[in-house]
Order: C-alpha cells, then structure tokens, then sequence
C-alpha cells in the first residue's frame, strides 16, 4: 500500500509568503560599525507566517 498525502496542518500568509517578520535597515550605523535594524511583522499573521485553515460549517452549502 502507497502512503497517502496528508494535508498541510497550516496555510501559508497569502500577504508575505511565509516571511511574517523582516528586519529593513534604518540607515544608521552602530559605534562598533553595525548596521541598526528594526524588525517588522506582518500585519494579517501577526509575524508567524501561517494563517489558520478555514472551518468550514456543518451544514452549510458552498
């Protein structure tokens, strides 16, 4: 018997792609010669770069 494919537990976030957070340079530099960052989230997954799968509704029709 071949293995089955199981669906995925969690959907990647259609607005980042799976990226939920980025560091973007400010343009400063650092005394030990660094470059300064700040860290940005994704606003629909919060930063975790999933979004949970849609339930769908016992009953209803599509």
């Amino acid at each position: 018997m071949m293995p089955r494919p199981t669906a995925p537990h969690a959907r990647i976030c259609r607005d980042c792609h799976g990226f939920g957070r980025a560091h973007i340079a400010t343009g400063l530099t650092r005394p030990d010669g660094t470059r300064d960052t700040t860290g940005v989230n994704c606003q629909t997954c919060h930063g975790l770069g999933t979004v949970a799968r849609p339930v769908a509704l016992v009953g209803s029709r599509a």
